[in-house]
């Protein structure tokens, strides 16, 4: 069995800032982690090598530094790791994005399983693993809570607003994972040391639009359906006011007033 995982360097939401000009992100001197449900779907592919002995390839879309969520991949058990990188993929939304990966996907070949998280928390669409799911023509799978290899097929239970549902699957299959699903493991001393030695970097392969099947036109800022139109940071205020009142049936009367001219309640 060999299962690629999507994950995405992201900057830490704490230390998000605004560019006011330009009204882009500014990633300078910002600390970058690797997407939290991405850290999920990582635990439950591992998971499943740990039981079945199965080969994990991860994978990344960035620039050169988004090397360092594949090396913790590595540290925490992954066998491979690919970067997909490329000046050309620069400003891709989400559905160039996906065409991309997609892409890389297929060059890589044999998969069982591609696993992705719900979604980013630098963006929130939760697009990407759905349309990488559409290009690849294979079945899909969102809001995962728990994954059960049963011979060739998978139980898999998703989670919904409107209760559980399990469903059963044959591979391939795209899969997306919620923070449910587990508890992402800490990586070993001993991963760490390989992952970030001269044996670590060898064991991460790169793409660039040379290595892929992509029509030019489709991806990049140019070839992107959508762009953002604006970003910024909501500003908090914080107003308090005392109500006042003979009584508390009064006080409370008030208050329920004012949180209905609020449309609050």
């Amino acid at each position: 069995m060999r299962i690629i995982v999507c994950l995405k360097q992201v900057p830490d939401t704490n230390e998000v800032r605004i560019n006011q000009e330009t009204g882009t992100l500014i990633r300078d001197g910002v600390p970058s982690i690797m997407n939290p449900d991405d850290k999920n779907a990582l635990e439950e592919a591992l998971k499943i090598k740990d039981e079945l002995g199965a080969e994990l390839i991860a994978v990344s879309m960035g620039p050169p530094q988004a090397k360092d969520v594949l090396k913790e991949a590595l540290a925490m058990g992954a066998d491979e790791g690919v970067l997909i990188s490329d000046r050309a993929f620069g400003g891709s939304d989400t559905w160039a994005t996906a065409t991309i990966i997609s892409a890389a996907i297929e060059k890589i070949g044999n998969y069982d399983i591609v696993f992705c998280g719900r979604q980013a928390i630098d963006g929130d669409t939760a697009q990407v693993g759905p349309e990488i799911a559409e290009f690849l023509n294979i079945p899909q799978i969102t809001y995962v809570k728990d994954v059960k290899v049963k011979g060739k097929n998978l139980e898999v239970v998703r989670f919904t607003e409107y209760g559980e549902y399990v469903f059963e699957t044959s591979t391939p299959v795209l899969l997306t994972a919620i923070k449910e699903l587990n508890n992402p493991r800490y990586p070993t001393v001993k991963g760490i040391i390989e992952a970030y030695e001269e044996t670590g970097e060898e064991r991460i392969r790169v793409f660039s639009i040379n290595d892929l099947d992509v029509d030019s036109t489709q991806i990049g800022l140019k070839g992107s359906p959508t762009n953002v139109y604006k970003s910024f940071v909501p500003v908090k205020n914080k107003v308090s006011e005392i109500i006042e009142g003979e009584s508390s049936k009064d006080k409370a009367v008030t208050m329920v007033m004012k949180l209905s001219e609020l449309n609050l309640i």
